[in-house]
């Protein structure tokens, strides 16, 4: 039994689907108020409960062999992306789970003061420290995030692009993400491992729109504010909203610089995961060339 932690976010739902479509048994941690309707359909088991609330983690990892944290906070990194993350922890060593998969981020070993990052790079020590059997997976930006916009180029031409468009990126296949995910809890190569994700090529910001363009095959407008606006903007939300000034925090991280994995992080994802990373342009026609919503991807 493996239990999923945001089983209903763009990670989570994919390792959700992966799991049944391999005949796993799986426990889809959620909240009461998501739309967990489809991992009912696949034959996941839904645990409806609250990472904030210990109890509800100590009764969701009963019975359970593998953990897969890919949960994320939105605004509150101390309660969602630290705490519960180590309620998991604590939990899993109390259940005797055989292996502990936490989706980390690109870069969380580099000093950002972003919220997020401060929180999972205290999570990443605690799980190494533990004594559980684990692998980190440190993501880029994930390709799914690209679909809403890639629809709105599509049907405007229009790309908003913020900050320096040199700025390099190596988008991960969400999908790809899912399976080494997966992969890790039996891959004896992973155990107790770290590893850079990200995809095929190294892109600076601005081959997002030209890649658009080849799909689309039209012109692309680009809109390139500088990144000051961004800030300013920010901090007028602080005024009102101090909590969501925070967590834009991780944002204004992401949009100032560069997360991409060098040659010999991917060749090295490859090999022990025995797979080819996919494109950016291979995920967007795959999704956008077969007619599926991107509401839930």
């Amino acid at each position: 039994m493996f239990l999923v932690t945001g089983a209903t976010g763009s990670l989570g739902r994919r390792i959700v689907r992966q799991l049944r479509e391999q005949d796993s048994s799986v426990r889809a941690f959620v909240r009461l108020y998501s739309n967990y309707g489809e991992l009912e359909d696949r034959g996941a088991e839904v645990f409806i409960g609250d990472l904030t609330e210990a109890r509800d983690i100590a009764k969701a990892t009963r019975d359970i062999e593998y953990v897969i944290s890919c949960h994320g906070s939105g605004k509150d990194a101390q309660a969602v992306d630290y705490r519960a993350n180590i309620d998991l922890i604590d939990h899993a060593i109390a259940n005797n789970v055989k292996h502990f998969v936490f989706i980390s981020v690109l870069g969380v070993d580099r000093g950002y003061q972003a919220p997020t990052f401060k929180a999972k790079r205290e999570v990443e020590k605690y799980l190494m420290a533990s004594g559980l059997n684990y692998t980190i997976l440190r993501p880029t930006g994930f390709a799914n995030n690209l679909l809403p916009l890639a629809e709105r180029f599509r049907d405007t031409g229009l790309y908003l692009l913020i900050g320096d468009n040199q700025n390099r990126s190596s988008i991960v296949s969400t999908d790809d993400l899912a399976k080494i995910a997966i992969a890790s809890v039996t891959n004896s190569s992973a155990q107790n491992q770290v590893f850079a994700v990200g995809g095929a090529e190294v892109l600076t910001r601005e081959d997002i729109p030209r890649i658009f363009a080849e799909v689309f095959q039209r012109e692309p407008i680009i809109l390139n504010p500088p990144l000051f606006l961004f800030d300013g903007l920010r901090s007028g939300i602080g005024l009102i909203n101090p909590q969501l000034e925070q967590s834009l925090g991780t944002l204004r991280t992401l949009l100032a610089h560069e997360f991409y994995c060098t040659t010999e992080e991917i060749t090295r994802l490859e090999s022990t995961f025995n797979l080819k990373m996919e494109s950016v342009r291979s995920f967007i026609q795959r999704y956008l060339g077969s007619g599926l919503s991107t509401a839930n991807e």
